[in-house]
């Protein structure tokens, strides 16, 4: 046996133990928590939306997995199967044109952007609905520079956030303004703005949506999890941006009334934004 075919049956054993290696990690990454939702920040069942999200997400990259493994196996075939042989001179016979073959990768990428397309807007159809439900919570989360501010509508209370100080120093997050939520009820977030545009942001239910002045948006979600969540401002607004930061805390309902009755009465409601229209555009605090 010449070198040549030792060098080339030596490679051949390489790849086929990488090939086998790499399936059995990725085998066995499926099998793990983070891989299953798809290392998002979330369980399926921190809301109602995120089981769909996760689903959506991870269905998104298995596609977009097999479309790679097969352009790339395309990609090796054409090059072993048309590589210049012994004994071959000049160029290869030039074809124009193969007209099934352009039909063929016209309408596939097609098909696919539609199907992705149908399966996306399906969901955000899904995530965005809001609810008449007579007994959904609502809340009235007002962003201002640099906090938030939370009126609890049906119970006619409301919560101050002060500005989170980030100096160098260690901050406790319990100190953090705090949304607190009921467990396994329906939540309807109306978000505003006291002053410029902001970003409600909770990593963990996978959503966030811009808060825009002048604009109610809406939010609507069943939490399903108890526990301490990060929140934050996901748009710049200002100098302080990066401490616009906040702590959502879903509990029992028993908790939930329980804290509600420690709150000030009232609603801290639009007289406290900037107006813009007036001789005074001093931000109210």
């Amino acid at each position: 046996m010449s070198s040549q075919d030792r060098t080339s049956s030596r490679r051949a054993r390489i790849l086929k133990i990488s090939a086998v290696t790499s399936a059995g990690a990725l085998f066995l990454s499926g099998c793990s928590s983070e891989a299953q939702t798809g290392w998002l920040p979330s369980d399926r069942d921190t809301t109602n939306h995120t089981g769909r999200i996760i689903d959506l997400w991870v269905n998104s990259w298995i596609a977009a997995l097999a479309v790679g493994i097969l352009t790339w196996a395309l990609i090796l075939w054409c090059m072993v199967a048309y590589r210049r042989r012994k004994n071959e001179t000049g160029y290869p016979r030039q074809l124009s044109y193969n007209l099934p073959l352009e039909i063929f990768y016209t309408a596939v990428p097609l098909f696919m952007v539609l199907v992705l397309f149908y399966f996306t807007n399906q969901d955000i159809k899904a995530i965005n609905a809001t609810s008449d439900d007579p007994d959904r919570v609502i809340i009235d989360v007002r962003a201002k520079q640099w906090s938030w501010d939370f009126n609890y509508v049906n119970e006619d209370k409301y919560y101050q956030g002060v500005q989170v100080n980030l100096d160098g120093q260690e901050v406790k997050q319990d100190e953090f303004p705090t949304l607190v939520l009921p467990v396994d009820q329906t939540i309807e977030l109306q978000l505003n703005t006291r002053d410029v545009q902001h970003s409600f942001w909770v990593p963990a239910f996978l959503q966030k949506m811009d808060v825009y002045p002048g604009r109610t948006n809406v939010i609507t979600l069943e939490t399903g999890k108890t526990g301490t969540f990060d929140g934050k401002c996901a748009e710049l607004c200002g100098e302080y941006h990066s401490e616009m930061l906040f702590n959502v805390e879903v509990v029992s309902e028993a908790e939930y009334d329980e804290y509600v009755a420690t709150l000030p009465s009232g609603q801290v409601d639009e007289n406290y934004d900037r107006q813009y229209n007036s001789e005074s555009s001093e931000v109210r605090k």
